[in-house]
């Protein structure tokens, strides 16, 4: 258990319309210090010592393009960083990390128009070693079906509005998701076979922390209904979110998501999908300008909302996130998931909610980042 809750790691919990989404990042993240209201945002080399390749970028995109390398590579920081020393050159595999960077923004340019069209993931697909040679697969390769070989007509698919008003009704309509304005709930994270306690208070419109409990001491995420904080056990204190981690946790504690999903995208788009968990489901695909698209699947039988994949832009790369929800239950009136699985590249976990109290108070002081060093939220 040390190892998944050490204390040079955090676990960030991002809360995820009625779920989470959870973490484990190595320290040096601390060092992406969030904008300070009010002044220009930092670069990377005004933030970060060494820096050569992303210079001219964000500083908060610094950390998530490291992380696209290791989703790309399936590796961790240490292949290419000195520990405790991230700015040192002494490891090769930084040296050549740096031309990769520098191929693949060249591709891009003059190919692509800058746009990431190819990326570390596109030669390395998960190993340290670029693939190379075509894969010989163990079984023959399947053949499309009949139903959808060329010339054949595609499949009907409801619209988006219809799509979104069944998973409304799914829930238990309108008036229902309206009367619930808070919510409790406890229940385990389970990370590599490892669990800890789990507590989640949630506030309409939008105001939503989340508290994991682990032997060192609390992991919080927290959003005040404007900005989120994040804080951890040990000395540091609470720090705010960055941009990227704002926007995201914004869309994650809108408490009556079934009712405001119309209105958090400027243009939606359905499309087929794979079965999920052997069960059909439909696409919708939910637009902003500017912005990665938001994939929502719900199942065609009950209409429930079963996964989300959402994406955080990166200078390299976007990083993927998949949360699949599962053990619908009635709550007052109102079905929320207690089971959802949340999936990176490199890792998954499950909660399981045990208890959920709906319409409790709950303070908005229970919401605002501590101005001292201490980070428990009780």
């Amino acid at each position: 258990m040390n190892r998944v809750f050490s204390r040079n790691s955090s676990l960030m919990i991002l809360g995820v319309g009625a779920g989470l989404i959870a973490f484990t990042f190595t320290g040096r993240a601390q060092n992406a210090a969030a904008p300070v209201p009010g002044q220009p945002p930092k670069s990377a080399e005004q933030q970060f010592k060494n820096i050569q390749v992303l210079k001219g970028a964000p500083a908060d995109q610094v950390i998530p393009a490291m992380q696209f390398i290791s989703n790309s590579l399936g590796v961790e920081c240490n292949f290419c960083h000195v520990q405790g020393a991230f700015d040192k050159d002494d490891k090769k595999p930084k040296q050549v990390a740096r031309k990769m960077i520098e191929m693949q923004m060249a591709i891009n340019h003059e190919n692509f128009k800058g746009q990431p069209e190819v990326t570390c993931f596109s030669c390395h697909r998960g190993s340290e070693n670029p693939v190379g040679i075509p894969i010989i697969s163990e079984e023959a390769p399947k053949r499309p079906e009949a139903e959808h070989a060329e010339g054949a007509a595609a499949p009907q698919l409801p619209s988006a509005d219809a799509i979104l008003d069944r998973y409304l009704q799914a829930v238990g309509g309108a008036t229902a998701v309206e009367k619930i304005t808070s919510r409790v709930e406890k229940g385990t994270i389970n990370i590599g076979g490892h669990p800890a306690p789990v507590e989640v208070m949630a506030k309409a419109p939008n105001k939503r922390i989340s508290i994991v409990h682990t032997p060192n001491g609390e992991n919080i995420t927290a959003f005040d209904g404007h900005s989120g904080w994040l804080g951890s056990p040990g000395p540091h204190p609470p720090r705010e979110m960055s941009a990227q981690e704002n926007e995201a946790s914004s869309f994650d504690a809108t408490f009556h998501l079934p009712l405001e999903l119309k209105k958090m995208f400027s243009q939606f788009r359905v499309r087929p999908a794979d079965e999920i968990d052997s069960k059909e489901v439909v696409q919708v695909i939910g637009l902003n300008e500017g912005k990665p698209p938001v994939r929502l699947f719900f199942d065609k039988e009950s209409g429930l909302l079963v996964r989300t994949i959402r994406y955080a832009e990166t200078p390299l790369g976007r990083n993927p996130t998949q949360v699949d929800y599962s053990d619908y239950r009635a709550e007052s009136g109102v079905k929320v998931p207690f089971q959802w699985t949340v999936a990176r590249p490199l890792g998954r976990f499950t909660i399981q909610v045990t208890d959920v109290q709906q319409n409790v108070p709950i303070d908005d002081s229970k919401f605002t980042k501590p101005a001292g060093q201490q980070t428990s939220a009780k």
